[in-house]
């Protein structure tokens, strides 16, 4: 069941088009990312759904209400993060969970989501003392206070460590373990691949795709790579070995280094001829393909472009 509906949602400013009558749906319980790089139009199009900005054009329903015109009851059953959050340095991190929960007429119970997000033995620590990640875990509390039924993630991890965004994508994991839509903005594609089970992507106020993070890999008509150090360097030539099989677009040798691309299962067919002739490898890599391949082949650009 869609439990957000968006119909050509069109929006621009001083003559510019920021969103481009874009459509899509997000389904009861699932996490849906929506992609793209910098300026492409994500947090104009998730404030427009949240109800934070009004829209030119088009039509946007959450939970069978309208976000601009029946925000104050929508708000009552929706979490935010927005991108660019903060909070006075000095609050303490159970004084911000008490002040968000006042906002709502059934909260949860903010002890319970100090415990939940492991934060209780910061409760007492003002805001500018915590960590990034404890803040993150913090804004995620935040959004969680009002016991929405849909949560709104805006580059959660944007400026975080590696340590850090891995430990934020596993609090991801946890809400949408508790039944909760969760929405995802996000420039990383590590990060939507990871967490979404569906993903728009948005370039230059466009969705140019909606699928799947394995669905949009997978359209991609691109070549894979594998690569692998012969063990008997005087052994087969790989190349009048593997280069007849159907699936090998090309072979290269430096040394005992071989370089094998190719399309389809060429993995199976490659490592089973060389099993067949008895060729020992070691060092045997394959070069997946990703969501940033995807972004390439649909929009012709790198995301960092």
């Amino acid at each position: 069941m869609a439990i957000i509906e968006v119909h050509e949602l069109g929006k621009g400013y001083d003559g510019h088009t920021v969103l481009d009558r874009i459509s899509f749906s997000v389904a009861e319980g699932e996490v849906f990312g929506i992609l793209g790089p910098n300026g492409a139009g994500k947090t104009t199009a998730v404030e427009c759904v949240e109800g934070l900005r009004r829209p030119d054009s088009g039509t946007v329903r959450v939970l069978g209400l309208d976000p601009f015109r029946q925000g104050p009851e929508l708000r009552e059953h929706i979490g935010v993060q927005l991108q660019h959050t903060q909070l006075p340095e000095t609050i303490k991190a159970w004084e911000a969970l008490d002040l968000y929960a006042s906002f709502y007429d059934s909260p949860r119970d903010w002890r319970a989501l100090l415990e939940q997000w492991d934060l209780a033995d910061k409760r007492n620590t003002r805001f500018a003392k915590l960590s990034g990640g404890q803040k993150q875990r913090l804004f995620i509390a935040l959004a969680l206070v009002g016991n929405p039924k849909v949560t709104f993630l805006d580059e959660l991890t944007a400026g975080l460590d590696p340590q850090a965004r891995r430990a934020t994508w596993e609090l991801v994991k946890r809400i949408r373990a508790e039944g909760v839509t969760v929405v995802l903005v996000s420039h990383f594609m590590d990060e939507a691949e990871e967490l979404c089970d569906r993903v728009a992507v948005l370039d230059r106020g466009r969705i140019v795709a909606v699928d799947s993070p394995a669905g949009l890999i997978d359209g991609v008509d691109t070549e894979y790579r594998m690569t692998f150090r012969l063990m008997d360097a005087n052994g087969p030539d790989p190349g009048d070995l593997l280069g007849n099989l159907d699936e090998v677009a090309s072979v290269s040798r430096t040394g005992d280094l071989v370089v094998v691309s190719g399309r389809g299962d060429f993995a199976t067919a490659v490592t089973a001829c060389l099993a067949r002739e008895r060729v020992l490898v070691s060092d045997l890599r394959i070069d997946k393909r990703t969501l940033d391949d995807a972004f390439i082949a649909l929009t012709g650009r790198s995301l960092q472009a």
